[in-house]
C-alpha cells in the first residue's frame, strides 16, 4: 500500500507540473481527489487491509491528500494572477449586441383597452376565481343541471361540483351576493372548455364579461353601451348591429354583430359575403338570475354581455388563426407596439 501512495504522488506530480489551463487543473483535481478520484478509492481500500497497518496507512494517505491539496491550491492561485495581471483587448469594430424592446401581447392589448374604455363609462373592474364552483358557472346563471345549453360548454370538472369556469359570467352572481344595487363592473380573465384545437378554438381562452343592474334600465341603454365600446375599439366608422339571440341568463338576448372592416359591409370572404362579424352576446339580465342573488327582478332590471379577448383581438388586427397568439413567435408577437 505504501509502494502505490508513492506512485500516485509521483504519478500526479508528473501531471500536475506541464498543466497551463484552468480547465485542465480541474480535470486532474477531480481524477485525483474528487469523490470518484484515486485518493478516494484508496480510502475504501483501507479496510482490506491488516488492522495493525491501518492508523499508519491512513495518516500517509491523508497526508497525501493534504499535499495534493496545497498543490493544486497553489497552481489556481498562479492562475488567478496571471488573469489579474493581463491586459483584456476590445475589438471595437465587433457589432454591439442588439439588446430589442420587448412588446405588450395584442391580447394584454385588448384587455386593457377594454377596461380603460368601461372604466370611463363608469363600470368598475373585479376579479375572479379561475376554479369556479358549478353553482356559480351554471347554476346561479339559470343553467341549472341537465339544461342543454350545458353541453355547448363542455367543462373541466374537478369533482362533481368543482370546475375549471367556462366564462367570466359567475361574476355577475358573485357580484350581486356582495353588494345592493346599483351595479356596474366588467370582469376578464381566462376561461376553459374542452375545445378541439383549431384555427378558431382553443382549451383556453380569454373574456370580458359585463353588467350593470338599477332601476329603468332598459335595452337602450345596453345598444349605447355596445355600440360605444365597438366604435372605440374598431373605429369610429364601423356599425353595429343587434340580432335576436339565445342566452339562458338574459331574456331578452342579442347577438351583436360589427360591420367588416375590409369591404366595408358591401360582403367580402372574410365576413362570408355578409357584411357582418359577430363578435358577442348580449342581453337584459334574467329574472330569475337576480332572484337567485337576492335582487326584486320588480324593481330592478339590468343588462349584461361577454365576449372572447381573441375573437376581438382576430377582427381588429385581421388575425386568421387564434393559435398564433399562443406559439411565442416573436415574428408575429413583435407587431404589436
Amino acid at each position: 500500500m505504501k509502494e502505490k501512495i508513492a506512485q500516485l504522488k509521483e504519478q500526479f506530480n508528473q501531471r500536475i507540473d506541464p498543466i497551463e489551463h484552468r480547465d485542465e487543473l480541474e480535470r486532474v483535481k477531480n481524477e485525483y481527489i474528487g469523490r470518484k478520484g484515486y485518493v478516494t478509492q484508496m480510502l475504501k481500500e483501507i479496510a482490506l487491509i491488516p488492522k495493525e497497518d491501518r492508523p499508519k496507512i491512513g495518516q500517509l494517505l491523508n497526508k497525501t491528500k493534504q499535499e495534493i491539496q496545497h498543490i493544486i491550491s497553489e497552481k489556481e492561485k498562479n492562475f488567478s494572477k496571471q488573469v489579474g495581471k493581463s491586459k483584456e483587448i476590445f475589438d471595437i469594430t465587433i457589432p454591439g449586441r442588439n439588446f430589442g424592446m420587448g412588446t405588450v401581447h395584442p391580447i394584454e392589448l385588448i384587455l386593457r383597452q377594454t377596461q380603460e374604455i368601461f372604466l370611463g363609462m363608469g363600470f368598475r373592474f373585479v376579479d375572479g376565481p379561475e376554479i369556479e364552483l358549478d353553482y356559480y358557472n351554471f347554476e346561479g346563471l339559470n343553467i341549472p343541471k341537465d339544461h342543454p345549453a350545458r353541453d355547448d360548454q363542455d367543462s373541466f370538472y374537478i369533482n362533481p361540483e368543482v370546475l375549471l369556469r367556462t366564462q367570466t359570467s359567475p361574476m355577475q352572481v358573485r357580484t350581486m351576493e356582495k353588494q345592493p344595487a346599483p351595479v356596474r363592473i366588467i370582469s376578464t380573465g381566462k376561461c376553459y372548455r374542452r375545445d378541439s384545437i383549431d384555427s378558431t378554438h382553443t382549451p383556453m381562452f380569454h373574456q370580458i364579461e359585463g353588467l350593470a343592474v338599477d332601476k329603468d334600465i332598459s335595452l337602450s341603454d345596453l345598444k349605447g353601451v355596445i355600440t360605444e365600446f365597438c366604435k372605440q375599439v374598431f373605429g369610429k366608422d364601423r356599425k353595429v348591429r343587434f340580432r335576436p339571440g339565445y342566452f339562458p341568463f338574459v331574456e331578452p338576448g342579442a347577438e351583436v354583430d360589427v360591420s367588416c372592416g375590409l369591404c366595408n359591409g358591401k360582403g367580402c370572404r372574410s365576413c362570408g359575403h355578409t357584411g357582418w362579424l359577430e363578435i358577442m352576446g348580449a342581453g337584459m339580465v334574467h329574472p330569475n338570475v337576480l332572484e337567485m342573488a337576492g335582487y326584486d327582478s320588480e324593481k330592478l332590471t339590468g343588462f349584461a354581455f361577454g365576449m372572447g379577448v381573441e375573437r376581438i383581438a382576430m377582427l381588429k388586427y385581421g388575425i386568421n388563426d387564434i393559435r398564433l397568439f399562443f406559439e411565442n413567435d416573436l415574428r408575429f408577437l413583435t407587431q404589436f407596439k
